[in-house]
């Protein structure tokens, strides 16, 4: 609603509902709670993600997650922040020391080939977590929490909010394979490991 008054020609896509079609060129991407099973558990890993993208992809982006206290922002060309100050991803370049995060689909048959490929990849690496909010994981790794983050069968309200904040904080956004990103694949890498990660889970995944 808010967003209808501010801005009446953009358009909205919403994981709720409430999506409309816009005349300006920008579109609201939005996800009122990122992470409802951690929400219902009462588990602190969840996030309001709201991204807006005109024709060259995303432009802004806030992640907000209420009872971490981290307030996660980005636009295009300006950089990205944490609670106002910016942010950069991890420097490192040995991907044994590289600490990733990673999520899991809903549909039993693909968290299954998603964990063969998680179990292959753990003894090349430091570690892997699952928090269960992609938007919180795409901006771990923008403030270096994370050195990359992996997932696949996103939506887009996932994902542009958080891959801002990661773009601009340096990370490389990409699918799998390092082509173009999208919802259905992302890889969010700091540079220093890119190309072997892009490696390892080539090579980990059951073909």
């Amino acid at each position: 609603a808010g967003l209808q008054q501010l801005r009446p020609d953009d358009g909205i896509v919403g994981e709720e509902g409430a999506s409309r079609e816009g005349t300006s060129g920008i579109t609201w991407h939005i996800d009122p709670i990122d992470g409802t099973s951690n929400f219902y558990f009462d588990i602190p890993m969840w996030a309001v993600s709201i991204g807006a993208v005109d024709e060259n992809g995303p432009i802004a982006g806030a992640v907000y997650a209420p009872a971490l206290g981290d307030m996660f922002t980005a636009s295009r060309g300006e950089g990205a922040t944490l609670n106002g100050s910016p942010i950069s991803v991890r420097n490192n370049t040995l991907l044994s020391d590289a600490l990733l995060g990673t999520g899991y689909s809903y549909h039993a048959s693909e968290r299954e080939g998603h964990a063969r490929r998680v179990a292959k990849m753990m003894t090349q690496i430091r570690d892997i977590r699952r928090l269960g909010a992609a938007a919180i994981d795409l901006c771990f790794v923008a403030c270096g929490r994370y050195d990359a983050y992996f997932e696949e069968h996103l939506n887009s309200w996932d994902l542009i909010a958080g891959q801002i904040v990661a773009t601009e904080s340096g990370a490389i956004v990409t699918d799998f394979a390092g082509n173009p990103v999208t919802p259905k694949q992302v890889l969010a890498t700091q540079p220093g490991i890119q190309s072997e990660l892009i490696r390892l889970i080539a090579d980990s995944t059951e073909r």
